[in-house]
């Protein structure tokens, strides 16, 4: 049997996620905007429960394309609270598209937003090595940072804590405990191209 992150049991959603995604370094913007958006509606919650939204949030944010959801109006925006598809909180729904716009800000001036948050680290991930759960932190200064700059550029439910776990998810930092099988694995990826 395969040593994994204590943190993602057996759940088959969450072991897939743990196996194929979490630490993987991300450098589309597509996906790093999806994973922004996640995170943000993970906020206060389990980040299964967002797993198992994650296709609602798909169809009814336009596959997290930010140019439409920058678009959406108001009434768009209260028609996505009625749908149980989705974590129904007007604040981060709201969010997405004060998110949208920024994104696309921030792409406008860096040419991406992978070259924008990617060069917090120089294109590299930084390689953890944990030797328990215990010992990965919430935030870090870096996270502190970054959170700082994405509230000054207009960016909603982007705190540290936010924002760390948006590091771990794309990959900016390898957080699999060194007895987790992915750890080597990941620890040969990413290389901003």
């Amino acid at each position: 049997m395969k040593q994994r992150c204590g943190w993602c049991g057996e759940d088959p959603l969450y072991v897939e996620y743990h196996d194929t995604e979490w630490g993987v370094p991300v450098y589309d913007d597509p996906t790093l905007f999806e994973f922004l958006l996640l995170e943000g509606a993970q906020a206060g919650l389990s980040w299964i429960t967002v797993l198992r939204k994650r296709e609602g949030y798909r169809r009814l944010f336009a596959k997290f394309d930010p140019v439409k959801i920058a678009k959406m109006t108001d009434a768009q925006l209260e028609k996505r609270l009625e749908d149980a598809a989705i974590i129904r909180n007007r604040l981060k729904v709201f969010g997405a598209r004060t998110n949208a716009r920024a994104f696309l800000e921030v792409q406008a001036e860096f040419g991406s937003f992978s070259n924008y948050i990617w060069g917090f680290v120089d294109g590299r991930p930084i390689q953890n090595k944990w030797k328990s759960l215990q010992q990965v932190p919430a935030t870090t200064p870096l996270s502190d940072q970054i959170s700082k700059d994405l509230k000054r550029r207009g960016f909603t439910f982007v705190g540290s804590t936010i924002i760390y776990a948006h590091m771990q998810a794309t990959g900016m930092v390898n957080d699999h405990t060194l007895d987790c099988f992915r750890h080597s694995e990941c620890a040969g990826l990413g290389t901003s191209p």
